[in-house]
């Protein structure tokens, strides 16, 4: 948090200095982008936490109490939700090293069965999937990805797929993965 005079805190996102982003993952950025989100009233979306179960803790001293021993409760859904403009959202964000496909055993069954759970109840649901040698971003509809999921043909997504089937996602210095630009084209009709 950042104290500003007068007393207004704000969450700090300006933290890198280049332009990019560059050298950040795309959670950190999605987390940064959605601290920006936050501190101007555009959206409420958060990282859902992880829910593990913990088995031992170690207290080497009293005020340091340090967790040796957890396991997962149960599959987590996907990484973020919340709501923007009166409609709840919800997606999934993975990073993919490699610069021709999207291999699908990143994204798991449970996963896929939640998205087209929280679409039928109309959610805006969808995926960010960041090539990472490309230095790319894209912007994907779940609907889009579960449906190749449910064809079975391929084992990946080919990168070319993504640059016809999603959208590149804009970022700058506050938002560097300004992922409501293509919200607001695909589901609310703005921008183009």
């Amino acid at each position: 948090m950042v104290n500003y005079p007068g007393g207004t805190k704000k969450t700090e996102y300006a933290k890198v200095t280049s332009s990019g982003g560059r050298g950040m993952d795309l959670e950190k950025e999605i987390n940064r982008t959605n601290a920006y989100y936050l501190d101007t009233d555009r959206a409420v979306i958060h990282k859902k936490p992880t829910p593990v179960t913990i088995v031992k803790v170690d207290y080497p001293k009293r005020s340091a109490a340090k967790i040796t021993e957890a396991y997962f409760k149960i599959p987590s859904t996907t990484d973020y939700n919340g709501i923007y403009r009166g409609k709840y959202l919800d997606f999934e964000a993975k990073e993919c090293a490699l610069n021709t496909s999207f291999p699908l055993k990143s994204v798991h069954p449970h996963q896929i069965v939640h998205l087209d759970a929280v679409l039928r109840h109309g959610a805006l649901a969808f995926m960010i999937v960041r090539f990472t040698k490309l230095e790319e971003t894209y912007f994907v509809e779940a609907r889009k990805v579960i449906d190749f999921w449910n064809a079975g043909e391929r084992r990946s997504i080919p990168y070319k797929w993504f640059a016809e089937n999603g959208f590149l996602i804009p970022g700058n210095f506050l938002m560097p993965v300004d992922y409501l630009k293509i919200v607001d084209r695909i589901y609310f009709n703005e921008g183009g």
